[in-house]
């Protein structure tokens, strides 16, 4: 019986994005199955494998968008939410075979079971593209997804307040309206894809708060004061508002956390 460990690394060396949604969901399957021994036997991987396609530009040299009501428009962003989710599988991932031998068992069963959300957002996402003309990898996405991971990697607080509580919950904030634009335009169908992804990361957010919560109290730290910490620290963008208060509260991420950082 191998080991959650060796299944994880395996999922983040998984570079091709089809095999990477299948490797996800069968780790998964056979995590709640029982068929992986709790054990952290290998190391993970400093970067997940990353497809060829599709080119990956700095932030600056990204084309712009627009804001959804083309259909070329939409389709960007699209492609876009979808490197997300691609990105955000092995975020997930890294987050249970990284900092899993720290914690408690049910600390794994909640990050695997955000790395199977993740696969299924990004497979749905890429159907959805394929629909219309596109795939993933089509279009160039942003290269700077990994680099929270790779300067939290040494703490999981800090992971937990930069990627669930800062990155995750930005999507919290503007999905709503991502929504009504491909609404307004017709684009029901894409509309739908994008409010079930919305429920499920008011759930991913809360998977991170109650541990980031979990943390603090065992360190005798005060959660958001340590937070603010924490995102002046780590966090090199600005959180900028409007602000989903009542789904970043259903999250248990109340303005007491992004509140002052927010106004300053």
């Amino acid at each position: 019986m191998t080991s959650i460990a060796r299944a994880i690394r395996d999922v983040l060396l998984t570079a091709e994005p089809a095999a990477k949604v299948r490797a996800a969901r069968s780790v998964a399957r056979a995590w709640r199955r029982g068929d992986l021994l709790h054990v952290f036997d290998v190391p993970m991987p400093e970067s997940p494998a990353r497809p060829t396609r599709p080119e990956l530009l700095p932030p600056n040299r990204m084309p712009k968008r627009g804001r959804g009501g083309s259909e070329r428009g939409r389709i960007a962003l699209l492609h876009a939410l979808a490197h997300i989710e691609f990105a955000a599988i092995d975020l997930a991932f890294d987050m249970a075979g990284r900092f899993g031998d720290r914690s408690a068992r049910s600390f794994v069963d909640d990050w695997i079971g955000v790395g199977a959300d993740e696969a299924m957002h990004f497979a749905i996402l890429d159907r959805r593209l394929r629909t219309l003309g596109c795939a993933y990898g089509d279009l160039p996405a942003h290269a700077g997804l990994w680099e929270a991971a790779a300067k939290t990697a040494h703490d999981p607080l800090a992971r937990l307040a930069v990627v669930p509580m800062v990155l995750e919950a930005r999507g919290l904030d503007v999905t709503p309206t991502t929504v009504a634009r491909f609404d307004a335009a017709g684009d029901h169908a894409s509309a739908r894809i994008l409010l079930r992804i919305y429920t499920d990361e008011i759930r991913h957010v809360s998977v991170g708060t109650t541990w980031f919560k979990h943390g603090c109290a065992e360190a005798a730290l005060d959660p958001a004061e340590h937070w603010r910490a924490l995102i002046s620290a780590h966090f090199r963008g600005l959180l900028k508002p409007p602000f989903n208060d009542s789904a970043r509260a259903s999250a248990g991420l109340t303005r007491e956390y992004y509140g002052a950082l927010a106004e300053a």
